[in-house]
């Protein structure tokens, strides 16, 4: 059996991942310590953590942190490992509390980290020394991002490269109007791939489809643009295109890239009917017809509408399974019932999401066929090929 250096070697240019990327464990093993771990992903937004004390827990393969807004007022992570022994500490997915007690044997934390209470230890143990461990975290205009890594990617120039666009949506006042969970039995490169691309969209997407320009093949998609540019400014939108991502990627930084592609003429935002769902985000005074694409490294990606904002993160669970989480977000002062209706506002990306889960499972099955032959990318592939091969240059990363 070859390594995976030689395999990585082997590759050809231009065509899906051999077999082997998806099903060997040992495979797996590295992409958790060279890719999952080493990278930052989206855990939510900060207008979920309004008071000191708001927490939740966020996995990542076999890593569990808690997001808490510590007694001074800014968000921290900690490890959801007990430092006595080991267990997790943390059971509940959110909530908000003084004290995270441990239901093993009962080591006490305060939302700040340190152990406040350990009984009976000796009595020159140090509880000083023994608080939750750290885990890195950033909030970027609004976005909460953790890596569970001590030495994490550079955010600086994300944050600066992407300010103006973020603040044409004020992501900073955003808040989560819905959050779902959806469980993909299938390894994770295979859900990313499949967002990556707008291939499958025309047969597997139909309610998607007749709405986003995104699906046509993007060398006849300049005349589409044109009533979204024509309007963009008097809506109070610029017309920015930003890309940092493989070779263009700052020296030790994450990746991100931000543009904005047009509805089809006739529809405003991503709904039934492409009809308006929430206020407008921001300073916006009215709809260009138009969804901004922002990605984050390698995990996290968002579609921006004038009224509403749509969060893509993928996470591994195993080498065998996987899971897509969306966070779909309003403006901080819309009203729920009043401004906005959660089924309405979720229709759509919820639909194409179980249509996704169901496309990307059967993928999952055929590649696991003793026929399966990775075959060559499509001119619509190109995002998707760009992906896999940044997976192959960070495997072989010592």
């Amino acid at each position: 059996m070859q390594s995976v250096d030689e395999l990585i070697a082997s590759q050809k240019p231009g065509f899906a991942l051999d077999q082997r990327f998806y099903t060997d464990p040992e495979i797996y093993a590295l992409e958790v310590e060279r890719i999952i771990n080493r990278n930052w992903i989206l855990a939510g937004h900060q207008s979920e953590f309004p008071e000191p004390g708001d927490f939740k827990v966020f996995n990542v393969a076999k890593e569990s942190a808690i997001i808490v807004r510590g007694s001074d007022g800014e968000l921290k992570a900690f490890a959801n490992v007990c430092r006595h022994r080991g267990s997790l500490v943390c059971l509940e997915d959110k909530g908000n509390t003084r004290k995270f007690s441990c239901p093993y044997h009962g080591w006490m934390y305060d939302i700040d980290g340190n152990l406040t209470a350990a009984r009976s230890m000796d009595k020159d143990f140090d509880k000083s020394a023994y608080g939750l461990r750290k885990v890195s975290l950033e909030v970027i205009h609004g976005l909460v991002f953790v890596c569970f890594s001590d030495d994490p990617p550079g955010v600086g120039s994300a944050r600066r490269d992407l300010a103006e666009p973020m603040a044409m949506f004020d992501f900073e006042n955003l808040k989560v109007a819905a959050h779902k969970e959806y469980d993909i039995p299938a390894n994770w490169k295979l859900s990313i791939e499949n967002y990556q691309e707008c291939y499958h969209c025309a047969t597997s997407h139909p309610e998607y489809a007749q709405m986003h320009t995104l699906m046509v093949y993007w060398k006849k998609r300049e005349p589409l643009q044109k009533h979204m540019l024509d309007k963009m400014e008097s809506c109070g939108l610029r017309n920015i295109e930003v890309f940092a991502y493989d070779e263009e990627t700052p020296e030790g930084e994450m990746g991100y890239q931000y543009s904005r592609t047009a509805l089809f003429e006739g529809y405003l935002t991503g709904s039934k009917e492409g009809k308006p769902v929430a206020p407008l985000l921001g300073k916006l005074t009215d709809y260009d017809g138009g969804g901004s694409d922002f990605a984050f490294g390698p995990f996290s990606f968002l579609l921006v509408y004038s009224d509403h904002a749509v969060a893509y993160v993928f996470t591994p669970v195993d080498h065998l399974n996987c899971k897509c989480d969306i966070y779909w977000m309003v403006r901080g002062d819309a009203v729920e019932g009043k401004d906005y209706d959660v089924d309405e506002l979720t229709w759509l990306w919820d639909v194409t999401t179980h249509a996704d889960k169901t496309i990307i499972v059967n993928n999952w099955k055929g590649v696991q066929s003793r026929y399966y032959e990775p075959g060559p990318f499509s001119g619509q592939e190109r995002l998707e090929r760009s992906w896999i091969e940044w997976v192959l240059r960070e495997l072989k990363r010592s």
